[in-house]
């Protein structure tokens, strides 16, 4: 019980971490575009603009599509849908043609039983890469949670013919079961 403990209080810090970083350099960003009022403030300032000069050319977590994306998978991955969806809506714009982004955004929206939402963005993640095994599985899952266990069916043997393991599996559970 003990291990168990520890183990969940070193997730927890290492989350913590990984969320407060990205706030932590937004303020530190905040202070470097801020007057100087000082000497001696400008003086700290030039030292550290010349240290610094790699650093700025990197591109901003905001304007970072991979930075919003890993956001928005861990929040699916933990259960977060409408946290996952709101990030992934941010790579959508920075990033229109990332076809994962709206493949795990109609994922997420239908786990939320939004799947009025859910099949649109999944097709057009089919429409990107129709060669994607996993995004057509994605759309079957989709359409077994609403409940049209025919095109879930068409579109998981769809996937199972490219090879998508998922999709060969649960053929394989239901033809067991009849």
């Amino acid at each position: 019980m003990k291990c168990k403990s520890i183990f969940i209080f070193l997730l927890a810090a290492v989350f913590v971490i990984g969320v407060c970083s990205p706030i932590m350099a937004q303020k530190k960003s905040d202070i470097k575009g801020s007057k100087q009022t000082t000497p001696k403030s400008a003086e700290i300032s030039s030292v550290d603009d010349t240290e610094t000069a790699e650093e700025d050319e990197k591109v901003a977590p905001e304007q970072n599509a991979d930075y919003w994306f890993d956001k928005g998978a861990l929040c699916a991955t933990y259960g977060n849908d409408a946290a996952a969806i709101k990030y992934l809506q941010k790579v959508i714009k920075l990033d229109p043609k990332r076809s994962g982004a709206y493949f795990a955004q109609g994922i997420s929206y239908g786990q939320l039983g939004q799947f009025d939402k859910a099949i649109p963005l999944v097709t057009r993640a089919i429409e990107m890469e129709p060669q994607n095994g996993l995004y057509i599985y994605g759309r079957g899952r989709v359409h077994l949670l609403a409940g049209d266990r025919e095109k879930a069916m068409a579109d998981l043997k769809k996937a199972a013919e490219l090879d998508d393991e998922d999709a060969q599996a649960y053929i394989k559970t239901i033809a067991q079961n009849e």
